[in-house]
Formats: structure tokens, C-alpha cells, sequence
């Protein structure tokens, strides 16, 4: 009863694109979610439940709001979904609480200092976005301003005022975005307050998350999918893993104590120096990150006839292309573990596998983003 109360308390729920609070119960949507995996692979293998949460709201630990005029009045919230047009968005159900609390307070001060904000028809003005990241391990707290110009008027008392209000904010970033894009975030990035990066603790690790680092953004839901991922995967101590598009290296250096080498590969050049920050910090030695391509990493390791172990993979929406799954198969690992936000893509790339060698023996689903169409899930694939 009390989740129907919750739920109803949504007053967005009909313009803005991010959620679908109020729709439907929670429970009634762990069974779409299954129902949906089924659809695309359930003939593969039988479907598990999905693993869903306790509760699940204000779970997002990445927050982010586009601001606007509207009559002469600030405005900040979500785009209404496939538009520019901004749903004004003062609680979101499913941001972290704080992280809502931080961004009213940056909508008054930009109101009280006069700071304009970004008008995408006459592409002028100063603030256009707020990004907002944050630990629930660490409590520590990332503020990010994107701004369409290079300056921030009375930046030194704007930043003194929010640090005031907030005291929990430990860093924050300008972010330089003045092309004509859908893209949030540029690459220039100038530090205004802080250390510029934060950190998080996920299975007795801690992980550096700099501004555009990849991190899972349901720091609850997190340690679930990736501890099932490494159980699906029985490692023992004399293998060998490719964690490949492994971001930050957050799989690779969960399960690195568990084999003898793990090597990561990654397209995103930050990401993998993050990745090997992440190595030191952590004291893991037997984890190596590398930036490139990752079907033709695995073609070279192929043609060298590397022996590999373990495959886990974690591709983009899009899924692994047919080069990366060529590659994949020429490698001959025993095992997959393919983690997917996209079932669809998902049954495409198991297609290509199954025909190449590999059966799938468990489906396990992991809902990361309540209240929304989209749920993660994971794949073990054995080799014939």
C-alpha cells in the first residue's frame, strides 16, 4: 500500500521521458521485465526471475537536469521524451535525494545572481546543464556545470554560496559544451572546487570516478549483477580473463583475486587510465587495461593463439559486432559471460554464438533502472 502512495505521488509521470512511475505496480513490472527477456532469448534457455529491489526509488547516483528560461523564470527538469521541450522537475522519483536537494538549490542561486542559461534557439547563454554524481559508500560528491560559454558571472560567489548551503559537496567541475550537439558532456573540463574526481567502494575496492567516467548508476543493484556475473562464471585460480568493453575496469578488478591474469580492454582512452588508477589504488597486480578496439585486441590474441579462459563482455546498447564476435569465437574461450542492457541486440549476438560452437546455459535478468523499459541481463554461454 505504501508503494501505491509513492507511486502516485508522481505529478511528471505524463510528459517526462525518464521513468514510468505510477503506471503499473513494481511487482507488475518485474514480470513485463521477465516476460520481455523471454520474448527475444527465452528459447535459448530458461528464464530466471528478474532480481529486482527493496526498494526501488531515488536509486539513480548520476543525476543530471537541462536548465532553460521560461517568462523570465529559471527552469530545470527532464526533456519531454524524442523533444527539447524541458518537464520543470523539482523531486524525481527515481534521482538520489540529495542529489535533487543540490540541484533546487543551484536553480535559486542562478536565479538570485542573475546567471543566464543556455537558449538553444539563439545559442546563447551560460548554464545548460547540471550533472550531479555521488557515493553512497563514500559520501562523496560530484557537481558538474555545463555551461555554453567559457565564463561563469560571480563564479567565486556562486561556488561559495552552494558549498555554504552544501557542505557535502567535495568537488566541482566546469564543463565546457558550446556545440551544437545532443551530447551533455565535452571533453574540457576546468576544476572549480575539489579534487575533480570522486570515489566509491563496490566489493571492497574503491573506484576513481572522474567527471565522464562510465559507472553504473544504481550503486544498490550493482554489486548484485556483477557478483552473479563472476559466480555464472566458476572462476578458478589458473584462469585466464578478457573483460572486455570493462569501462573502468569495475568487473575486471572484482574477480581478479579469484584468477591467475585478467585483461581488460577498452575503445575510451579515460577510461582506461581510470581503469589503472583504479589497479594502484587497489594494490591488484594481475590486472592488465589496454585502450583499443576490442574485436581487434581479440583477433591479435587469436592469431597469437593466446589462451583465454573466460570471456565476460559487456558491450554497448548497439550490442558486439560481427568483427568482435568472429574474433570472440576464433579465441575459443570454455566460457561468456555476456552482460547486455539490450535483449534485443542481445538475441542477435547469441544467434551468431550458438552457431559458432556455444550453448547458452543460464539467463539470468537484473533490474537496474526501475520504472523503466530497459533491464540488464546476463548470459552464461559454455562452449560445445
Amino acid at each position: 500500500m505504501e508503494k501505491e502512495k509513492i507511486q502516485d505521488k508522481c505529478p511528471y509521470v505524463a510528459k517526462c521521458g525518464a521513468c514510468h512511475i505510477g503506471q503499473k505496480s513494481y511487482e507488475e513490472e518485474l514480470v513485463d521485465k521477465k516476460k520481455l527477456v523471454e520474448k527475444y532469448i527465452g528459447k535459448y534457455c530458461k528464464v530466471n526471475d528478474v532480481a529486482g529491489m527493496y526498494y526501488p526509488y531515488h536509486y539513480r547516483n548520476k543525476v543530471q537536469m537541462a536548465f532553460s528560461s521560461y517568462k523570465k523564470r529559471v527552469i530545470c527538469g527532464n526533456y519531454v521524451e524524442s523533444t527539447h521541450e524541458i518537464v520543470e522537475i523539482k523531486n524525481c522519483q527515481i534521482a538520489d535525494e540529495k542529489a535533487n536537494d543540490i540541484i533546487n538549490t543551484i536553480k535559486k542561486l542562478v536565479n538570485s545572481f542573475h546567471i543566464s542559461t543556455f537558449d538553444e534557439n539563439r545559442f546563447s547563454g551560460c548554464l545548460r546543464h547540471v550533472m550531479v554524481r555521488l557515493s553512497k559508500t563514500t559520501n562523496e560528491i560530484m557537481v558538474i556545470l555545463v555551461t555554453g560559454s567559457f565564463t561563469i558571472p560571480y563564479k567565486k560567489d556562486f561556488i561559495g554560496q552552494l558549498i555554504s548551503i552544501h557542505p557535502e559537496i567535495t568537488t566541482i567541475i566546469q564543463c565546457v559544451n558550446n556545440k551544437r550537439t545532443s551530447m551533455v558532456l565535452s571533453d574540457r573540463f576546468n576544476i572549480l572546487y575539489g579534487k575533480g574526481y570522486i570515489e566509491d567502494k563496490l566489493n571492497g575496492l574503491t573506484f576513481r570516478i572522474s567527471p565522464s567516467a562510465f559507472y553504473q548508476v544504481n550503486s544498490n543493484q550493482t554489486p548484485i549483477l556483477y557478483n552473479k556475473a563472476i559466480d555464472l562464471a566458476q572462476l578458478n585460480k589458473d584462469d585466464i580473463v578478457i573483460d572486455a568493453y570493462c569501462g573502468t575496469g569495475t568487473i575486471g578488478l572484482s574477480l581478479a583475486k579469484k584468477v591467475k591474469e585478467v585483461y581488460g580492454v577498452e575503445i575510451n582512452q579515460q577510461a582506461i587510465r581510470d581503469a589503472k588508477i583504479n589497479s594502484r589504488i587497489n594494490k591488484i597486480e594481475n590486472a592488465y587495461f589496454v585502450s583499443a578496439d576490442a574485436g581487434k585486441y581479440l583477433t591479435q590474441l587469436a592469431q597469437k593463439r593466446s589462451k583465454v579462459d573466460v570471456v565476460i563482455m559487456d558491450p554497448p546498447r548497439s550490442g558486439a559486432d560481427e568483427k568482435f564476435l568472429r574474433s570472440l569465437v576464433g579465441l575459443k574461450p570454455k566460457k561468456i559471460v555476456y552482460i547486455s542492457c539490450n535483449p534485443l541486440t542481445q538475441k542477435q549476438n547469441l544467434y551468431y554464438l550458438l552457431k559458432n560452437g556455444y550453448q547458452v546455459q543460464v539467463i539470468q535478468p537484473v533490474d537496474m533502472f526501475p520504472f523503466t523499459e530497459h533491464v540488464e541481463n546476463i548470459a552464461l554461454l559454455v562452449r560445445k
